[in-house]
């Protein structure tokens, strides 16, 4: 008997009726505001976006030469650090189902590009050292699909790594994040060339994660798919990173 995909958040149903008119807006939104994605991500995390995720990737291990995969890629927030970490020796494939997510990560700098999605990797096994997720998780449609996909595409010994946001449990940070994430930064996001795009993307960014499933639902499906030393690390109170070896 098959087994029911493991979401990681409800169809929210006041943006799409089911799972494959989701698939379709989503993708159209990050073609939409590709071009204004990185100003509003910069903006809202007040510039400090590109060193934590660079320090991110340095804690999870990644380090010269060694072989990355960036899934959901989007502009290529990771995958252009992973890029200059690794250096010459290394290599880095981004991966994304939007083509202009792709075209703006082109344009940032990242180098080899493939358009996927996270639940049927188009690569071989035990192809990679370490696999890369930025802020995308509630993106899949499946986390157990997916995470039978970073395990296989993994090398024994294999670093995974997956950047969250998680709400923090307090009342008045909840509160204030809130606020932030799910008022002020769509109406910023407005003003940019992408429009209602830009704005209802960054407005159903805090939806998704307030929905998202609780830290020990991932946690629980990465040991499931068959990682182990599997272990969330937190920073600031609301920024998760999932660390998991293969």
């Amino acid at each position: 008997m098959a087994t029911e995909p493991l979401r990681p958040h409800p169809l929210l149903t006041r943006y799409y009726a089911d799972e494959a008119s989701r698939k379709r807006q989503v993708l159209a939104w990050f073609d939409e505001s590709a071009p204004d994605y990185d100003w509003i991500t910069q903006a809202m995390s007040f510039g400090s976006g590109s060193w934590y995720r660079r320090q991110a990737l340095l804690r999870a291990g990644l380090a010269p030469g060694m072989s990355t995969l960036d899934v959901a890629c989007g502009t290529g927030a990771l995958t252009v650090p992973s890029q200059e970490i690794v250096g010459p020796e290394g290599q880095v494939v981004g991966l994304d189902p939007s083509t202009g997510m792709l075209r703006q990560a082109r344009a940032n700098g990242a180098r080899r590009l493939v358009r996927g999605v996270a639940e049927a990797l188009p690569f071989p096994d035990r192809r990679f050292e370490l696999l890369s997720m930025g802020y995308a998780l509630r993106h899949v449609a499946d986390l157990r699909a997916t995470f039978r996909e970073y395990h296989r595409v993994l090398q024994a010994g294999g670093r995974l790594l997956i950047l969250e946001i998680t709400p923090p449990r307090s009342r008045l940070p909840f509160h204030l994040l809130e606020i932030y994430l799910g008022r002020i930064v769509p109406l910023l996001a407005r003003l940019g060339r992408g429009g209602r795009s830009s704005r209802d993307v960054m407005r159903y960014y805090w939806e998704t994660i307030d929905n998202c499933v609780k830290p020990p639902v991932i946690l629980s499906a990465l040991e499931e798919a068959g990682f182990s030393r599997v272990a969330r690390h937190v920073e600031m109170s609301i920024f998760s990173e999932y660390v998991a070896v293969r």
